[in-house]
């Protein structure tokens, strides 16, 4: 019997089975043949694609369909601010930077600061500092100022508020009630919550007046709001958004997706060359308890959070990843080698990363849309 998992926009817990989660969700998985579609358009295919870190979608024939007519799609992808963003966090955001340079694509960046102030017991200045933080971190990872437009919720409320109540209109508390588990403690912020979600998928159509394809890269937890909005858009005379799911970058710890929660089992983008390596040190990997058995009997590189961290964003060469694979499995590498290379691998990305961060402080108001 398979571990069971829960896996909502507001909680992740167990071991994934993504085959399961896919009929659970009603996905499509993402297939050879789409990606060597996609493949015509772009030249190549992102590392997170050709090894199905994205994995499954909805409607992205559809949107290669328009474009090929010539209907340019938009890219949005979000982040709520609850704390600092850690590696996990990036991943959907890597896709998207790499879709944008490759379409030419504009974008739009909806950092949901009132989700997190009605979901988590965060005061408001709370909600807005983690907000303004984590834009920095989007703007350092290189996304075109000339297209790229982010705002918070809050601050960008004067043009959202308008279209979400349309959007509110067309649902009722039974479908939000199905849908996400709220019941009648909830309070009923959180019940209107999804509207504000679903409006930047018709924000481009409402600027220019006609119908504009959207192209939605995410975190599969994030699923379940956009098969609401997928419902009622059409309704209201919009096209459904596309969308792309990733899997998550599973904990250091060996869970199934990296949590703020738990400090010691994430990498922030904050984090200290000795905070990394202690954190890596300490990760959960599928080796054998002494170097003598690993040697003899190998190691399990498919639970293994270290092998993960390669596999999802530390080694582009995917004949190098596959040798890492197989020595693990006979034995040939040992924990702390892996460790020790994968430590080295994150501080340098970190160290750019948070150059880039500072960097980024001078750039907020160019990328920002408020009211």
């Amino acid at each position: 019997m398979s571990e069971e998992f829960v896996v909502t926009p507001w909680e992740v817990r167990g071991r994934v089975d993504y085959s399961k989660l896919i009929n659970q969700f009603g996905l499509q998985l993402l297939t050879d043949e789409l990606l060597e579609r996609l493949r015509k358009h772009t030249g190549d295919l992102h590392l997170m694609l050709r090894r199905r870190i994205f994995f499954a979608h909805r409607s992205l024939d559809w949107l290669l369909s328009e474009y090929e007519k010539g209907n340019m799609f938009y890219l949005y992808t979000g982040r709520g601010p609850s704390e600092h963003i850690h590696l996990g966090h990036l991943v959907p955001f890597i896709l998207t930077k790499w879709l944008q340079e490759k379409f030419g694509a504009k974008l739009y960046v909806q950092i949901t600061d009132d989700e997190k102030f009605l979901f988590k017991p965060l005061s408001y200045e709370q909600v807005r500092k983690y907000a303004y933080d984590n834009v920095l971190d989007i703007i350092a990872l290189g996304f075109d100022p000339e297209k790229t437009r982010i705002f918070l919720d809050t601050e960008y409320a004067k043009t959202l508020y308008r279209e979400a109540i349309k959007v509110a209109k067309k649902i009722t508390y039974s479908t939000i009630r199905a849908a996400f588990g709220l019941g009648e403690s909830s309070n009923i912020g959180q019940i209107f919550f999804t509207s504000m979600q679903a409006v930047p998928a018709i924000l481009e159509s409402v600027k220019q007046g006609r119908n504009v394809p959207c192209l939605i890269p995410l975190a599969v937890d994030q699923d379940p709001h956009f098969r609401v909005a997928r419902d009622v858009l059409p309704k209201l005379g919009f096209y459904k958004p596309a969308i792309i799911h990733a899997k998550f970058l599973p904990s250091l710890t060996g869970e199934a997706k990296m949590s703020s929660s738990e400090a010691e089992a994430a990498i922030f983008t904050v984090d200290s060359p000795e905070d990394v390596k202690k954190k890596i040190w300490n990760a959960f990997t599928g080796g054998q308890p002494t170097i003598k058995e690993q040697r003899e009997k190998g190691g399990n590189p498919e639970i293994c959070s270290v092998y993960q961290y390669f596999y999802f964003l530390f080694e582009p060469d995917d004949r190098k990843v596959r040798e890492l694979y197989f020595k693990c499995k006979q034995g040939e590498v040992v924990c702390g080698d892996c460790k020790a290379e994968l430590a080295n691998r994150v501080i340098a990305f970190l160290e750019e990363h948070q150059k880039k961060r500072e960097e980024a402080r001078d750039l907020v108001d160019k990328f920002m849309l408020r009211d």
